[in-house]
């Protein structure tokens, strides 16, 4: 049945007429990201009681009041403060094993699926203001608020209350892993994980520890690490969460979670490996609040960023993206396909794994196990009449032969290289045994890229670099003494690393004439990035030092990320 709309409602319900109504719509049309209700509170039409009991009549809820509701010690149990906070939820109550929450967003259906899936409870929806749910969080947490320490202060101590479970005896497993305790640890390390926005929650056995450790802007943060002894029923909840057999410990396994938090999308891609001490998981958190598929987002300059654009419009050719595991390449080519994504332009793309779908492109997942390879997709690819075409990455002469086949024949084939910079991606090419005067007539760009730690802005402090400090950049000390230095001292913010967020260094070699002399008479990269550097390339230790300069990042970011550059 067809959902009606809120506008249409409020108008029912006598709390609109249908004149206000056209204001309000002409009005959204300003501010397209806002909702009905909120832009009818905003003009003065409605209140907000009035749009919290027309969204209950629109989802078929109950209207929920949290001031007047008191909530049991038990029900808070269930539900941690983190996951109230992140999903704008507050528990209510707990009957027959059903779970009653108010949702200050009723629209965000996808989170009752996700809270069922991570509370092991049926999951019911109410209807409360987003300022009542706000208030009744406050009020109720501000005395009970758990870290992961309390945590696992809890299951220590029910440690001894019960016998340690040992070996592998799956009933005992299968049940521990639903037990509360478990549910609520697994709970709180991938919901913090998601708000400090982590790439990926890693879960290490050894010997006598259990680790888990988090990558947040490129760097590892360990958390307190739970009983060793409870390692195995960790991983087999999360295969639970992951649909993956929990029976199966001898071989590598790989699972999806699907998430929705607060309203966004939130893949955790799971991948388990048996090691010497039982199995270690990593899952990678692919959150599109995170990552902006937007080239003005990813920090390249104005000047590289002109010449970019207009490359990614090219009718054909080859244009590479270079660097290691890490630096952003994807992130960088999905910005570029998402800006040429229109109805006039067909978009396919070959990848190993597909990290975010979009919109009005083709995506083609890899799969070497039934033989589906870069080289079998990008053969097939050329049948379905591609205007550009992705391919995740040139391994080897067979891909790199068909890719150039495919510039020769008028697409414009977008890839990625590991290698050190933009002129060794020459090298490479011409390593796998690509001809080069099928480089020079194919390849267009090579864009190398890293990734350093943006200088959070709350506790940015200048200071005076070391002598030693500023001879690790290779710059004359009058020089680099003409210019500001900064650092972050550390706060709430940034968990008091001094960095919050990462920002790209771009090398944009673009392939002139000149260029493809040096390529046909099989010159060296260094001669290469000589030529190109006389014709305004700027090398990636040059735009490290640029946003060094700009009071962005740190030294010690530029010369970590960009040691193998050599400068003069």
């Amino acid at each position: 049945m067809a959902q009606r709309k809120l506008g249409q409602i409020l108008v029912d319900l006598g709390y609109l007429t249908d004149d206000q109504l056209w204001d309000v719509l002409e009005e959204q049309k300003q501010s397209p990201g806002e909702i009905i209700g909120q832009v009818a509170i905003r003009m003065g039409y409605v209140t907000e009681e009035q749009v919290t009991e027309a969204l209950a009549e629109q989802w078929g809820m109950p209207v929920i009041n949290l001031s007047e509701t008191n909530v049991p010690p038990s029900v808070l149990e269930i539900v941690p403060q983190t996951m109230a906070e992140i999903y704008h939820i507050m528990p209510v109550s707990l009957k027959d094993n059903v779970l009653t929450v108010a949702m200050a967003d009723p629209q965000n259906v996808a989170a009752l699926d996700d809270l069922r899936n991570f509370l092991g409870h049926e999951v019911r929806g109410a209807v409360s203001s987003p300022a009542e749910v706000e208030e009744a969080i406050q009020r109720h947490y501000s005395e009970r608020e758990e870290t992961i320490s309390d945590v696992i202060s809890d299951l220590t101590s029910e440690e001894d209350e019960q016998q340690q479970v040992r070996g592998y005896d799956l009933a005992s497993e299968e049940e521990l892993s639903d037990a509360a305790p478990i549910k609520k640890l697994l709970n709180m390390v991938i919901l913090l994980a998601i708000r400090d926005q982590a790439s990926d929650i890693h879960l290490e056995p050894f010997e006598d520890e259990f680790k888990i450790r988090v990558r947040a802007d490129g760097v590892l943060y360990e958390m307190v690490p739970p009983p060793r002894h409870l390692a195995n029923a960790i991983v087999s909840r999360i295969k639970v969460m992951s649909d993956l057999d929990i029976a199966e410990r001898r071989l590598p396994q790989d699972g999806r979670i699907e998430l929705n938090v607060g309203g966004n999308p939130v893949d955790l891609r799971v991948s388990v490996l048996p090691t010497l001490f039982g199995e270690a998981v990593v899952m990678r958190v692919l959150d599109r609040t995170v990552v902006a598929l937007d080239l003005n987002k990813i920090g390249m300059d104005a000047t590289t960023l002109n010449r970019f654009r207009s490359l990614i419009k090219a009718p054909n050719g080859i244009l590479l993206v270079t660097g290691p595991t890490g630096s952003g390449k994807t992130t960088t080519l999905y910005s570029a396909l998402n800006e040429l994504n229109d109805t006039e332009t067909k978009i396919i793309t070959s990848e190993d794994p597909i990290e975010y779908d979009i919109e009005g492109i083709v995506q083609v997942p890899i799969n070497p196990d039934v033989g589906v390879t870069f080289a079998n997709v990008l053969r097939a690819i050329l049948r379905h009449d591609p205007d550009k075409i992705l391919v995740g990455e040139i391994r080897d002469y067979e891909t790199g032969e068909i890719a150039v086949q495919s510039a020769l024949t008028g697409h414009l084939v977008f890839s990625t290289l590991h290698t050190n910079d933009a002129p060794t991606a020459i090298t490479r090419l011409r390593d796998m045994g690509v001809p080069a005067f099928l480089i020079t007539a194919t390849v267009e760009a090579i864009l190398a890229q890293r990734l350093v730690r943006r200088i959070c802005t709350e506790c940015r402090t200048e200071f005076e670099p070391s002598d030693e400090l500023l001879m690790e950049l290779q710059l004359p000390l009058d020089t680099a003494r003409k210019y500001k230095f900064y650092y972050g001292r550390g706060c709430a913010r940034c968990s008091n690393s001094g960095y919050k967020g990462r920002i790209g260094l771009y090398e944009l070699l673009t392939v002139t004439d000149e260029i493809r002399d040096c390529i046909a008479s099989e010159q060296s990269a260094d001669e290469i990035r000589e030529v190109a550097r006389s014709q305004g390339m700027t090398t990636l230790r040059e735009a490290g030092l640029k946003l060094i300069f700009d009071g962005k990042t740190t030294i010690d970011e530029v010369v970590r990320e960009t040691i193998m550059d050599d400068v003069e």
